[in-house]
């Protein structure tokens, strides 16, 4: 009788090697955690990454950055395929991305954010996620060009970081994959 799920060989055999990774283009997004606490939601955040083919994390502050065994074991080795750096001062990195046209957008509920579900996407795109208690700095929020939001329908008013990021994540993939006339990406 065949299964329904794939066995795990059958899925590993599907996957890319890391030097093969070198030539499957990336979604022109870039993640920028700052200050957060949770080495578990870091590596979470790196699998995440991998998944929706992010071009980069930047870690920033006392977020925790490889090489740490305890980061490798949530990330399953998604440290090592997708690009990361790390700034001590996330303001540093943030303007040279803008700097460089990258736009720049806040994950965080403001009093001007957006729904990610009602919002127009220009590439490339660094998101910006932050602490799991205070959020994305004021200052990093003024720098963005506009903040946006996870619609919340139950008790709760966020998800955890790391969660956050893959649901942002894989919502602007989806909207660059949908992207008909590749001359509308930047």
């Amino acid at each position: 009788m065949k299964t329904i799920k794939r066995t795990n060989d059958e899925l590993k055999a599907a996957r890319p090697t890391l030097g093969e990774l070198k030539f499957i283009p990336r979604v022109p997004v870039s993640i920028l955690v700052e200050n957060v606490r949770s080495v578990h939601n870091v590596g979470s955040i790196f699998r995440s990454a991998d998944g929706f083919g992010a071009e980069m994390v930047y870690l920033s502050g006392y977020t925790a950055y490889p090489p740490r065994d305890d980061l490798h074991k949530v990330a399953l080795g998604s440290e090592e395929s997708v690009p990361w750096e790390h700034y001590e001062n996330p303001i540093e990195i943030a303007q040279k991305l803008k700097n460089n046209g990258v736009q720049l957008v806040a994950l965080e509920q403001t009093s001007k954010s957006n729904s990610i579900y009602e919002t127009k996407w220009d590439f490339p795109i660094c998101f910006i996620v932050g602490n799991e208690v205070t959020g994305v700095s004021d200052e990093l929020i003024k720098l963005s060009d506009f903040s946006v939001e996870i619609p919340m329908h139950g008790v709760k008013q966020s998800l955890n970081v790391s969660v956050a990021t893959g649901v942002v994540g894989y919502e602007i993939s989806r909207a660059y994959n949908n992207v008909k006339d590749v001359s509308k990406l930047k």
